[in-house]
């Protein structure tokens, strides 16, 4: 964790979260799974009719409506064509924000609450500009902030002042205790607003995370694109071979000896289960799990995580 409470990547500001709206224009995430979109503006149904985006022409079938031919191409192959559109629907969209104790923690580039905060913009943006409604939560480990939908900058400024907010209570002398149910709390309350046809991105460690989490998201996802963004530090993946360090869970301190060999394959054990535990989440469920680190740039991970996630999408 870096020393310097003002240090770069420790906090963000509001400021520097609407400044990423200009990061956000050249990201593209489209993918071809049933019609629908990824992050990519307004979701298209698979319901066929008179819509706005045409689809493909083929042959005439009984019962067509007849306003639906294409009359030159009928007259050139002297078959009856028609015209087939898909629907536009409208997905409004909730980015889900944490900012609990567990996320201050860094080891290089920023604070995971800091990426967490980053990638939240980032995709608030990109909605935004596609002309969808978004709105969204930030919460911690004693509150939970909602931002209703809404198609306008002053809504996702708004937004972004939420997060910075939150964002800057966090110390590493959090005198506070760390709430393990403070993740379901959010999810349940994402559930009780969206019923159908939202994209959710959840942007979190996942810390805390329990078979009801699991429930609560696989209820979401039936009837509702869900993205999950886990945050990470390669710290616990990449760990030194010496010295002591000090870990904080807000009230709590530990000292961790890395030079004893125990201490250090507990560490290994932890991180390594737990990554296999999500794992399963994403072969359970269904859903794009995707790792963002905190060693790196936000946007260009997010644009390569998503990109890779449609590519996927188009190979089913």
């Amino acid at each position: 964790m870096p020393a310097n409470p003002d240090a770069e990547g420790v906090h963000v500001s509001t400021s520097q979260l609407v400044a990423l709206e200009g990061r956000a224009r050249d990201l593209s995430f489209v993918h071809k799974a049933k019609s629908h979109r990824l992050l990519a503006g307004r979701m298209q149904s698979s319901m066929r009719g008179r819509g706005l985006t045409f689809e493909e022409l083929r042959d005439y079938l009984p019962g067509d409506d007849i306003r639906t031919i294409d009359w030159r191409v009928t007259a050139r192959t002297t078959k009856p064509a028609v015209r087939v559109y898909s629907e536009e629907k409208e997905r409004p969209a909730l980015v889900v924000v944490d900012q609990r104790i567990n996320m201050f923690f860094g080891s290089r580039r920023s604070m995971k609450s800091v990426t967490a905060a980053e990638a939240a913009m980032l995709c608030a943006w990109r909605i935004l500009g596609s002309g969808d409604r978004v709105g969204g939560f930030v919460f911690n480990d004693t509150r939970i902030d909602e931002i209703r939908p809404h198609r306008s900058r002053e809504a996702v400024i708004g937004f972004a002042d939420r997060i910075a907010t939150q964002n800057a209570e966090l110390s590493a002398d959090f005198a506070g205790a760390s709430s393990p149910t403070a993740l379901d709390a959010v999810v349940e309350r994402v559930t009780s607003i969206a019923h159908h046809d939202h994209l959710i991105i959840v942007i979190s460690d996942f810390d805390g995370h329990t078979a009801a989490t699991r429930d609560r998201l696989l209820r979401l996802s039936a009837h509702n694109d869900v993205i999950c963004l886990l945050v990470y530090d390669p710290f616990m993946l990449e760990l030194p071979q010496s010295g002591d360090i000090v870990v904080s869970g807000g009230n709590l301190q530990a000292e961790l000896a890395l030079r004893q060999g125990s201490v250090r394959q507990a560490i290994d054990r932890f991180a390594r289960e737990r990554g296999e535990e999500l794992r399963a989440w994403q072969r359970e469920l269904g859903l794009p799990m995707l790792p963002v680190s905190t060693a790196e740039e936000t946007a260009p991970q997010l644009r390569k995580l998503l990109e890779q996630t449609a590519w996927r999408q188009r190979r089913r």
